[in-house]
């Protein structure tokens, strides 16, 4: 597999580097001509000097024949625009973008970038995932485009408790993969009553993950 990662910061190097060891052809662009240097004495003739926004840079890394396209800058702007023509000009099967600022992950996957990786977002998910009370925690972001899985508390006040699950208006990609019921998994039946203490986790589409927030928590 052929990957080009854009951004020669920490993250960028230490990508290339483990990509390398894995067997991957790579190439790392960065602008900065004394971290080339420096990268270049370490990993060898796997790094390019120039600017990875730009059409130019990206025909010579050989942008037309990469499998995937890694944009890691500081920057999400021009992470954002590395994917963008890698995607639009060079047709690269996949790019993934770092993002900065968790407020333009959704921005990024509507303009097409096929993964967003989040810093600050996974962190915090992580603690979520570590409090007890959390009534509705993202879990995990699927290979497929824009499905997620979550898991939601159901409490008494919920619009959802004591309904049976075909009563229940869920937003239409919502499917409901399983109902944890103390220490065991319940099958969503059509005729399965959800109850207070239920744990519901649920298979659905991104940009409908707020909706059913807002639906699932206790009014």
């Amino acid at each position: 597999m052929y990957i080009i990662v854009v951004g020669g910061g920490k993250v960028g190097y230490y990508l290339t580097k483990t990509l390398l060891v894995e067997g991957h052809e790579v190439l790392l662009i960065e602008r900065d001509r004394h971290k080339v240097e420096v990268y270049g004495d370490r990993l060898g003739s796997v790094v390019l000097a120039g600017d990875g926004a730009e059409a130019a840079v990206l025909s010579e890394a050989g942008a037309q024949r990469a499998d995937v396209v890694i944009a890691v800058t500081g920057e999400d702007e021009d992470n954002l625009v590395v994917c963008q023509m890698a995607k639009a000009k060079f047709h690269v099967p996949r790019a993934i973008a770092r993002v900065n600022n968790p407020k333009n992950e959704t921005l990024f996957q509507r303009l097409g970038i096929d993964v967003t990786v989040s810093q600050t977002e996974h962190i915090l998910k992580l603690i979520e995932q570590k409090i007890p009370e959390k009534s509705f925690v993202h879990l995990l972001n699927l290979r497929h485009d824009e499905l997620t899985i979550v898991e939601a508390h159901v409490s008494e006040g919920s619009q959802v408790a004591h309904k049976r699950v075909s009563d229940v208006q869920f937003p239409v990609h919502c499917v409901i993969a399983a109902i944890i019921r103390g220490p065991d998994p319940v099958m969503a039946m059509p005729t399965i009553e959800i109850l207070p203490g239920d744990e519901l986790i649920i298979v659905t589409h991104s940009h409908e993950e707020e909706e059913l927030k807002q639906m699932l928590m206790e009014q």
